[in-house]
């Protein structure tokens, strides 16, 4: 399940989605969730789920992907669901002690699970679309005016953008150790809860041994370049936005517009 998961990945391409400025790409992502989180009824939610799918298939990324960037956050979402279900307040269709399971609560508990789903969806498509370097750019200039008030734009973004890359190598890193203690005999998926978190001991440990010797040599290698941050630092690719960011943003707009007329119509 781990070597599954796909968080901070970039999956090259031409679609349309690729070619989109990273700043529009961000500030989409960012219209997206608001979309999502003012959607008040079936229809908003449902206007949300085709958005996210036509993004998908514009950008030519799998479908399956969408299942693989799920799998961390299945938990959760079970989780949410059944809290809803069994806690809010309306018809009564079963009833067990102080265990209620109501019509209200399942529309609920079904909303919050696709909201959520189209939540990690959306955004992860954000990453399978943009290369690290080009987030980098767009995060630094959407923060450039912090600068004015002397804010490490570039070194923040430069921090966060590292800390996205390095997901898939620390999971990558992850499956090889938990493969290699299997193969000397270790057991880690029996036993209960303590078992198994002490199990886990002999993976953290090389893991974390790993990722400050992967750290050391990125900053011995930045080092090597004569990286001194963003004072001076010039860019070979500059951002430049053209029809389709414009034509992207307007229909990211005009979605939430829609969004709130159905809330407006549709109480």
């Amino acid at each position: 399940m781990i070597k599954d998961i796909t968080i901070g990945q970039y999956f090259p391409g031409r679609s349309p989605v690729h070619r989109l400025d990273p700043r529009v790409k961000i500030l989409l992502a960012l219209g997206y969730i608001v979309l999502l989180f003012i959607a008040q009824n079936a229809w908003g939610l449902a206007l949300g789920v085709v958005l996210g799918f036509g993004a998908y298939v514009i950008s030519q990324i799998p479908l399956v992907m969408i299942l693989k960037s799920l799998k961390p956050v299945v938990p959760i979402i079970i989780f949410t669901a059944v809290l809803n279900m069994l806690f809010v307040d309306g018809e009564a269709l079963w009833q067990w002690w102080i265990i209620k399971i109501t019509r209200e609560g399942i529309h609920t508990a079904v909303f919050m699970a696709v909201r959520i789903i189209c939540l990690i969806a959306g955004t992860s498509l954000l990453t399978y679309t943009t290369s690290p370097i080009a987030l980098t750019d767009g995060i630094e200039r959407l923060m450039n005016p912090l600068k004015r008030f002397h804010f490490p734009v570039h070194e923040l973004a430069m921090m966060m953008t590292i800390a996205l890359r390095f997901i898939p190598t620390l999971i990558e890193e992850t499956d090889k150790i938990m493969s290699a203690q299997k193969a000397r005999g270790a057991d880690l998926e029996t036993g209960g809860l303590m078992q198994r978190a002490r199990a886990l001991i002999p993976i953290l440990i090389p893991l974390f041994v790993s990722s400050f010797r992967r750290a050391d040599e990125l900053a011995l290698a930045m080092e090597c370049r004569c990286y001194r941050g963003g004072e001076g630092r010039t860019r070979m690719k500059q951002l430049h936005m053209g029809p389709g960011d414009f034509a992207a943003c307007g229909i990211i707009l005009a979605c939430i517009a829609g969004v709130v007329a159905l809330n407006l119509l549709l109480p």
